[in-house]
């Protein structure tokens, strides 16, 4: 449900209707969308209008943004939702959001949490848009090199029936990093205890590869293994996540954003974007900590976001060419682009 409500809203991507008659972006309705975002539309509202019923909800609905009113309107005037709300005891205030009037809170690196670069470093578990694999071969004798290894099936993050890794998710969630981390530490020394596994609780820093030596404890132990399975899979997540080459990227996003936002209220937009520009490297000029074409796609959209009004100027055109033709040279040295920028170009 809460992937329902939000939908990316592409309302600051939809022009006027042609024409000195025609409404503006705060008027259109639904006919004057594309085909396939009517659909996309008409497919929500039912959706959303079988959430409801099932909540037994009389909702009241309030929208922010363009496409916001269109889907608002639509649920408002859909024949089964008027009916529902006739007979609905339940009352129920619903907001609708375009996420393009805050494309820096999507594309940003927010503080200093483990589960949100858990979510965006490793891979996506098929079939499944909010979970991860987790790769499961330190757990077995398997010895292989192949980091994409289908042998074994992967693991997961959802676990409802371990309250241990339950309780885990929340600390990931809601701790700073280092303290995440030390408490998947202590999760996993209470369970080799309780197994009477023979671990060695050392103080200091966390690092991946003590987790990853406390975790070796339970490989030969099959009764430990199906008993802490859940946690295990935290924190193998955790250990694959630390390692991940997009997690030091990730402190570097998080650190340009900071700085951004430290010094936006001195420099101009012209400024900025000269300190951009010699980070674009081409695919042969890179190193592995540099940005690829993505990166920098996703940092122009943050700039833009926050800078708030900008000051139109020769300075500003100049500044946005050399960015436009440095970005564009290395997009065409991509030797194998990937599927995003495949969409894109």
């Amino acid at each position: 449900s809460a992937e329902l409500c939000l939908l990316p809203a592409l309302a600051a991507l939809l022009p006027p209707l042609p024409g000195s008659g025609g409404p503006g972006p705060a008027e259109v309705g639904l006919g004057a969308l594309p085909a396939e975002l009517r659909a996309a539309v008409r497919a929500l509202v039912g959706d959303l209008d079988s959430l409801f019923t099932a909540l037994g909800l009389r909702e009241e609905s309030f929208a922010v943004g363009a496409l916001s009113r269109v889907v608002a309107a639509e649920l408002a005037s859909y024949a089964p939702a008027r009916n529902r709300r006739r007979t609905a005891t339940n009352k129920a205030s619903v907001i609708f959001v375009d996420r393009t009037l805050d494309l820096a809170g999507a594309v940003g690196h927010h503080g200093d949490n483990l589960a949100e670069k858990i979510l965006s470093v490793l891979p996506k578990l098929p079939g499944h848009k909010t979970d991860v694999m987790v790769n499961m071969v330190e757990l077995t004798a398997l010895q292989t090199a192949d980091e994409t290894c289908s042998i074994i099936a992967p693991g997961c993050l959802a676990q409802p029936n371990d309250p241990a890794a339950k309780a885990l998710w929340e600390s990931f969630m809601n701790l700073k990093q280092k303290e995440a981390v030390m408490e998947a530490r202590r999760h996993l020394v209470e369970a080799a205890s309780r197994e009477n596994l023979p671990i060695k609780m050392s103080m200091g820093e966390v690092t991946p590869e003590q987790l990853s030596s406390y975790i070796q404890l339970f490989r030969n132990n099959l009764k430990a293994l199906e008993n802490h399975c859940g946690l295990l899979q935290l924190v193998l997540a955790t250990v694959q996540t630390l390692k991940h080459p997009q997690t030091s990227k990730w402190d570097n996003f998080l650190a340009f954003e900071r700085l951004l936002l430290q010094t936006i209220g001195e420099s101009e937009m012209p400024s900025v974007l000269k300190q951009l520009l010699p980070m674009i490297k081409s695919y042969n000029e890179r190193t592995k900590d540099d940005y690829a074409c993505e990166d920098f796609l996703v940092l122009l959209i943050y700039i833009y976001s926050v800078v708030g009004e900008i000051k139109c100027g020769k300075e500003l055109d100049i500044a946005e060419e050399e960015v436009k033709k440095a970005l564009i040279k290395a997009i065409c040295d991509e030797p194998e682009p990937s599927p995003l920028l495949q969409k894109i170009t």
